[in-house]
């Protein structure tokens, strides 16, 4: 008996992973995927493997974390590690004059910050690809010409090597990110990075896709229900 129950038990393991994957997969394709899952794995490597970990797990103590950093948002304001501590957060990449996939991402994480609005708890971050340009001055006029609310929605700038860097090892970003692909645009990735109050990834989303935008919002509150 305690022999079927263990091949039930890793059976029901493997399946859960294979639903993630497919989930995650998915979203990162922009296909609708109607498989979700009640709790939500951990992920530290650039295949988005998961790991089901509970949120007690000693595991976690060592599990991968996005890393210290310090940028400066579009009101002039320092954001830290610190000023996430106990949120959990949405992290994308954009430049402002981005003519490409920039539009339709700031469009879907609309849909977040409109979402939470009222939620004192739930934060997003973008991080400019291109700071050089992207002064405090050019990023305060962007949020007011496309509703970015100060205090909700943080747009960053700061060192390029530190964003590039952070992107890159800590949120697991294309390797070609910041690349030319025309004069007037960069390649970036289009992935919404859902990170928890303790600064572990918990999801990834395809930031051009509504159904996988929708599923990043139910996330959010299954990460809610973890506080």
């Amino acid at each position: 008996m305690k022999k079927w129950l263990k091949q039930i038990s890793v059976i029901g393991t493997l399946a859960s992973i294979v639903l993630a994957n497919t989930q995650v997969f998915a979203e990162q394709q922009g296909v609708s995927s109607s498989i979700r899952v009640s709790a939500l794995p951990y992920y530290a490597s650039a295949d988005f493997t998961p790991h089901w970990l509970s949120p007690n797990s000693v595991e976690l103590a060592n599990f991968h974390r996005v890393s210290d950093f310090n940028f400066i948002d579009q009101d002039a304001k320092h954001v830290s590690q610190n000023d996430m501590q106990g949120k959990i957060y949405v992290a994308s990449f954009f430049f402002t004059s981005c003519p490409g996939i920039c539009p339709r991402m700031r469009s879907q994480l609309s849909k977040v910050q409109a979402q939470f609005i009222n939620d004192n708890k739930v934060r997003i971050i973008s991080h400019s690809i291109q700071p050089e340009n992207d002064t405090v001055q050019v990023l305060r006029e962007y949020a007011d010409k496309n509703g970015v609310i100060s205090g909700k929605w943080h747009l960053v700038t700061g060192e390029r090597d530190a964003i590039y860097r952070l992107a890159r090892n800590d949120y697991f970003a294309n390797e070609d990110l910041g690349e030319y692909v025309s004069k007037k645009d960069f390649l970036h990735t289009e992935n919404l990075v859902l990170v928890d109050v303790n600064r572990h990834i918990r999801g990834v989303y395809n930031g051009l896709n509504n159904t996988s935008v929708g599923h990043l919002i139910e996330d959010i509150k299954t990460l809610k229900s973890e506080l």
